[in-house]
């Protein structure tokens, strides 16, 4: 008797906590984001990268283009991802910038291309990149800083397009929270990794951005927006003591070199 009174307070205990755990979730956050997920992404990635087109120069040149399609190529062969899915797209500013937009869109500013020192530098931030697409960072920033609600409206046509514009901005320009940093960051490390490149040359990109920081002005973006450059440089040099031993190179010097010749002519 003892035994069954125990096993029913249990069940009852049991059941409110159930209930109360269910009563914290919200659903209609939940299910919006389903439906975002499923019909919007796709469409929110179109209208921001229209928004960035039509304001700015879009690199065409294939000496520029065809190098840059290789190492990205790379790392998707490296980790299994498909290469359709990502839209790479050059840009023409002098912010040293890249950023991912939904539907797994990726901007690059030349002025980040000039600024890196080696091909391995710009890979790094790539793959960072391709680490919070992979991950959903963008749509989770997104829902956290305009709401998920009026990112449906947006990718429903509802909104106008000076909101459109302003989420765009958000994504160029607004930081990340520092466990998603730092999520982005080993994933980034684990591609190199795979595509035998070493992590360290990001590393040190990270390490001569947290020398700048304390000048940091309106061109160098990615340090604004990916805080804490030197502690995220260090957990970099920490990790990579599981690099591979047969790194190959990224690309040649040459071919390295007349990219950024081709950037300095424009």
């Amino acid at each position: 008797m003892k035994k069954i009174v125990i096993e029913g307070i249990g069940i009852i205990v049991l059941f409110f906590f159930t209930w109360f755990a269910l009563s914290e979730v919200d659903w209609m956050t939940l299910l919006k984001f389903e439906k975002l997920s499923k019909i919007s992404e796709k469409k929110l990635g179109e209208l921001f990268w229209d928004v960035f087109q039509h304001s700015d120069n879009v690199v065409s040149d294939y000496e520029i283009l065809s190098p840059i399609d290789s190492l990205v190529n790379r790392i998707c062969d490296a980790n299994d991802f498909d290469k359709e899915s990502l839209k790479i797209h050059i840009v023409t500013k002098d912010e040293v910038n890249a950023f991912a937009l939904p539907d797994e869109h990726l901007i690059i500013y030349t002025g980040l291309i000039e600024n890196c020192e080696n091909p391995s530098e710009l890979v790094g931030v790539i793959c960072h990149e391709i680490a919070h697409m992979k991950s959903n960072h963008i749509m989770k920033k997104l829902g956290k800083e305009i709401g998920l609600t009026a990112l449906i409206s947006i990718s429903s046509g509802n909104s106008g397009s000076e909101i459109a514009k302003q989420a765009a901005k958000i994504l160029s320009s607004t930081a990340y929270d520092r466990k998603l940093e730092k999520e982005a960051d080993i994933k980034a490390a684990d591609y190199l990794i795979n595509a035998k490149i070493s992590s360290v040359p990001f590393a040190n990109f990270l390490f001569r951005l947290s020398n700048a920081e304390p000048e940091i002005n309106s061109q160098f973006s990615w340090i604004s927006t990916h805080p804490d450059s030197k502690t995220r440089a260090e957990y970099l040099m920490q990790y990579r003591k599981g690099e591979p031993t047969d790194i190959i190179p990224v690309l040649s010097n040459i071919t390295w070199e007349k990219i950024q010749k081709t950037l300095q002519e424009q």
